[in-house]
Order: structure tokens, then sequence, then C-alpha cells
């Protein structure tokens, strides 16, 4: 039905989708997913899980998360309601992009999609209240397999548009491996992930 509009992020494989929106005196509508225009332009994932989560303050910070192995995932990103600053960091060995990070304004207003390739680090943080942040996953969470790093990794020096003292975090996240020490048992590798 409706018209997707694809954008190149800086890093490698990670996109921007903008579904077609249509607006008047009474809201709007848009095809929030549609496996088979995903597909016509060559985004063939088979996404089998639904995620939801809400904040219910601004300066909630979640993340940097990924799954390991046969667990990792590729998460297909959109807010309900709200406003995020939505980050995602490169963690596959061999990528042109390794190590990178790259952060976007995600919202309800603008309709933005955000397609995280496995081996990618994934997190947030709220810059409005009530954020319903939904995701979609091409592979099932498993405890075992889930890892992250540190939001406030020096090396990667992420620019998080909030005082990182006032971020309102889990006790998980808080504690989170610096990069240095995941890169010891990296399991992503680009091109066999």
């Amino acid at each position: 039905m409706g018209k997707l509009k694809i954008i190149s992020t800086q890093l490698q494989d990670a996109k921007i989708i903008e579904p077609e929106v249509f607006g008047d005196q009474r809201g709007f509508f848009t095809e929030s997913y549609s496996k088979r225009d995903y597909q016509k332009l060559g985004l063939n994932f088979d996404f089998i899980q639904d995620n939801q989560s809400l904040s219910q303050t601004a300066g909630v910070l979640r993340g940097l998360h990924f799954q390991r192995g046969e667990s990792a995932q590729t998460k297909l990103i959109h807010v309900a309601t709200g406003v995020v600053w939505d980050v995602i960091v490169d963690l596959r060995q061999g990528s042109p992009t390794y190590k990178k990070w790259e952060g976007f304004i995600i919202s309800a207003s603008n309709h933005r999609q955000l397609l995280v390739p496995r081996g990618f680090a994934h997190g947030f943080v709220t810059l409005t209240n009530n954020v319903n942040f939904l995701y979609k996953c091409d592979h099932y969470y498993d405890p075992a397999a889930d890892g992250g790093i540190s939001y406030c990794d020096p090396d990667l020096n992420i620019n998080w548009p909030i005082d990182l003292q006032q971020a309102i975090t889990s006790e998980k996240d808080a504690h989170q491996v610096l990069l240095r020490e995941f890169e010891k048992d990296n399991p992503f590798v680009y091109g066999k992930i």
C-alpha cells in the first residue's frame, strides 16, 4: 500500500526506513510493517518476535544490548509515543564501520524506523515522558545469549544528549563491560553473522 523510503546511515548495513504516512484532520494512518514491501526493497528478514517497552519519564537510558551466537538478532525499531535518541554500535570484526556508533532521533511524529543488523549493540535514551518503544526481532530472545557493553565507554565516547549522571538506568546497564573487555571474546564477525 505505502511506499517505503530507505536512507543509508554512516554504519554498514544499518538503515533508516520512512514509511508513507497518510494524514488528515482525524490523525494519520501508516503501515508500520509489510513483509512484502520490505522484501521488494531487498530487506529479507523473518521477524518472529515483537517487543515493547514503556519508559515513563524522560532520561531513561536502556542499553547497549545485543544477543550472542545463534540468538543474534536483527531488530526493526520504532516509537509509538514520545521521542528517543537511539544509538547503535557496529561490533562486527572486519566491518568497515567496526567500533563506530551513530545516533538517531526516532519519534512518534517522524514515524522513522531503524533497521539494526545482527552484530550491533543497541540502546536509547528517552527525551520525553511516556515513550512506547517497539521492535521486531528475527530471533527469539535467549537469556543465556544476552550481552551488553557500557553506554559510557570512554573508547566509544558516545555523545548522549543528557547528563549521564542524571540518567535512569537498570542495575545491569550501569555495570556492563567496556568495549575493550568485550573484544577479548567478541563473537561477531562481519559477513559471518
